[in-house]
């Protein structure tokens, strides 16, 4: 079993990123900066996300390593507002929400460009049934065809499959339409429509949905046994029972120490809204810490050159060899 290949948010940032340019009207399944997807899966780039900002193709495989070590050292001077030479958790905590800033701008910028994709009219509003054409136009269908069944008020002849996903983007498409609802989207509103973590309620909506898929006794809470429940596939072999094993433990350590934030065994939703908010400072500066500790080997609860150079792999996803040769001179 390839382990990209379960969960599905082990895919890489690049293989995303060209999955969003042939999807561009169809919201995302994973958004930067925010700690679950959108299926519920643990976003396993969260930290390199909230820690580069937008510079996350910059420590590609291809970097040379000398100039990669540098372009971290540069990071940690940044981060290192006092200049003492090491990273505070307050420090780590101003920065996660600068680099959380810059993911929401970006995802601002891009979404500029998908709502003229379906608004050619430029009028600066988009219909239900105009975007219903844009969707179905993607999925293989003619244009003209689809918007005149729509306009005659004919039935469409789509699969279930796409019919259940229309169904799931008109139900978010409502949630996006501030009232007094028209079903008509702005370019704000269609924002939140893409991006739920640019608005309070369509964080609420996509936590609904999260609890709804992963709770089992419709309680509409959950409980440890539900959150770390496996995700449906066979276990083939050792590395695919790896895979499983990896699953289970990250997700009981994120759940008990990040999420059940009274720590009753419960996480309710609004204890899973608070986790999910990018822009929660409470919650930037507990990832600060926990960042720290990975890489904090002499315990003195800050983050020195050293040992974030150690640690690259953790904050960048690469593996900086050599990590302390010369690391003065880096610096």
């Amino acid at each position: 079993m390839d382990a990209s290949a379960r969960p599905a948010n082990h895919s890489s940032p690049r293989e995303r990123a060209a999955n969003r340019e042939e999807n561009e009207i169809l919201p995302p399944d994973h958004l930067n900066g925010v700690k679950l997807e959108m299926d519920g899966h643990l976003n396993k780039d969260f930290h390199q996300e909230v820690f580069l900002g937008k510079d996350m193709d910059g420590f590609d495989e291809d970097s040379e390593p000398r100039k990669s070590r540098r372009k971290l050292m540069v990071i940690f001077s940044k981060v290192d507002v006092n200049t003492d030479r090491r990273i505070s958790a307050k420090e780590m905590q101003h920065w996660i929400m600068e680099k959380t800033a810059e993911h929401f701008q970006e995802a601002v910028q891009e979404n500029k460009r998908h709502f003229r994709a379906v608004d050619p009219d430029g009028d600066g509003h988009v219909s239900w049934d105009e975007y219903k054409v844009k969707f179905l136009a993607s999925k293989g269908h003619n244009e003209k065809e689809v918007a005149d069944a729509i306009k005659n008020n004919e039935e469409l002849k789509v699969d279930e499959e796409t019919q259940e996903v229309l169904e799931n983007l008109k139900d978010r498409w409502y949630q996006a339409d501030n009232p007094p609802a028209d079903l008509l989207l702005t370019e704000d509103e269609f924002l939140s429509f893409l991006h739920p973590e640019h608005s309070r309620g369509m964080l609420k909506f996509m936590v609904k949905e999260i609890v709804r898929d992963l709770d089992q006794d419709g309680d509409k809470q959950l409980s440890l046994p539900e959150f770390i429940s496996l995700p449906v596939g066979t276990v083939e072999n050792q590395q695919g029972q790896d895979i499983d094993d990896n699953w289970v433990k990250d997700r009981k350590k994120e759940f008990e120490e990040l999420i059940d934030s009274n720590h009753d065994g419960i996480v309710t939703m609004e204890e899973l809204e608070n986790y999910m908010d990018p822009m929660n400072e409470y919650n930037a500066l507990n990832e600060a810490k926990q960042m720290i500790a990975i890489a904090d080997e002499n315990q003195n609860q800050h983050l020195e050159p050293e040992e974030i150079l150690r640690y690259s792999e953790f904050f960048t996803g690469s593996k900086l060899v050599d990590y302390a040769r010369n690391v003065h001179e880096e610096f």
